[in-house]
């Protein structure tokens, strides 16, 4: 029995739910998002909630069965209250800022890293190197800051680089000289 599976969706005050078949629309204050749901998995609406249950018994039908009540509850919580991702630039000369929709980055290379925000994240830049990344779809911020990331990860020497706020970077130690 999964333990996550079996916990009620909670639906706040304004969101608004649609079930069609195995296509489930929510829509909040902050926007609108709708996915399509495996046919393993039964999501009924109760009273105030929502409840994923397995179709079959199934090995796949027991793992998409957690899935699916967590993608559905990323869901409500994002057109709800929406989700926020912190990042830092660390490094002499590193530093970030907003032009339009672009984030324009100056990450060591020769030439400034240009990057195109997808529909529906915003970012805002604190101090040149603080950049608050906020959407409704988990998902899609999440593989946002990742490939905003991955231009250049920090590194395990000095700590430079790209990393979330919080995040504990593990330090070597550099070379040390002969005596």
């Amino acid at each position: 029995m999964s333990r996550i599976g079996k916990l009620p969706v909670n639906l706040p005050k304004g969101v608004e739910v649609t079930i069609d078949g195995q296509k489930v629309a929510v829509k909040g204050p902050k926007g609108s998002l709708d996915r399509e749901f495996h046919p393993l998995v039964e999501i009924v609406r109760e009273e105030g909630a929502l409840r994923v249950t397995p179709r079959e018994a199934t090995q796949q039908g027991r793992a998409l069965w957690g899935l699916s009540r967590s993608l559905l509850n990323n869901m409500v919580v994002g057109v709800s209250a929406g989700f926020t991702k912190v990042m830092e630039v660390s490094g002499v000369g590193y530093r970030a800022e907003m032009a339009g929709n672009t984030l324009k980055m100056a990450l060591g290379f020769s030439h400034p890293v240009l990057f195109d925000l997808p529909e529906g994240i915003s970012c805002t830049v604190e101090k040149n190197t603080i950049m608050t990344l906020t959407g409704i779809d988990k998902e899609l911020l999440g593989q946002t800051c990742a490939k905003i990331r991955a231009w250049r990860p920090p590194e395990p020497y000095k700590g430079k680089g790209i990393k979330f706020a919080g995040e504990a970077i593990r330090r070597k130690v550099g070379k040390t000289g002969v005596k």
